[in-house]
């Protein structure tokens, strides 16, 4: 199993599926980044990126992409979507200016509001059985403010339709979103008419007998 995907900003890769049939490089500005592929339950292959697995020097220039997407919708407050999309989200608020951010959880702590819940899963959490949280102390913080929203990769689009319902139910509409990774296109109408900002974007793949496609 390779340990070298999401480590490098290559030079010298061409986009797409690589020799090795494992792995995906994907254009990020003058450069790409190697990720590895996975298989889904139904058959097809998407590009894998964990950001908490990356390179710090991946990260932060995922950060600096991410952050330059979203400057111009003037943000005041970062909420971050669990579980990776926290790292990305604090690197983002940093670039910012931000002094911190509203990171929202999976872990009910018991001062929490059940009320202030959503059900929760993704393409890489198939079976559900969690709920998002914001907690109850944070809110004062998104009163008013203009939020952005920023989790690691957007796909299927069920992770963000339940942030976005979370959202909703504290009284907040995000000014934009913000990811590392548009995988496919599942997510864009689950995200309406939300401006979306993305570091790059990779396909959904299909296998064949000459490998992935």
């Amino acid at each position: 199993m390779r340990t070298d995907v999401w480590q490098h900003l290559h030079d010298d890769l061409s986009p797409g599926v690589q020799p090795d049939g494992e792995t995906f490089a994907v254009p990020f500005g003058a450069h790409a980044i190697l990720l590895p592929i996975r298989t889904l339950a139904d058959g097809r292959g998407v590009a894998s990126l964990i950001v908490n697995q990356a390179s710090f020097a991946v990260l932060d220039a995922l950060a600096d992409a991410v952050a330059e997407g979203l400057r111009p919708h003037a943000p005041e407050v970062i909420a971050g979507v669990p579980t990776l999309g926290l790292t990305l989200a604090e690197a983002v608020a940093r670039r910012l200016g931000h002094r911190r951010m509203v990171p929202l959880g999976t872990s009910r702590k018991f001062w929490y509001d059940e009320e202030l819940s959503v059900a929760l899963r993704s393409i890489t959490t198939p079976g559900g059985g969690k709920r998002l949280y914001a907690d109850p102390r944070m809110l004062p913080l998104l009163e008013g403010a203009r939020v952005a929203v920023v989790d690691d990769v957007l796909s299927s689009g069920a992770s963000i339709a339940a942030t976005l319902r979370l959202m909703e139910r504290v009284g907040v509409t995000p000014v934009a979103i913000g990811a590392a990774m548009l995988q496919g296109e599942g997510w864009r109408e689950k995200v309406g008419a939300t401006p979306v900002v993305g570091a790059f974007a990779t396909p959904i793949l299909t296998q064949t007998q000459e490998g992935w496609t």
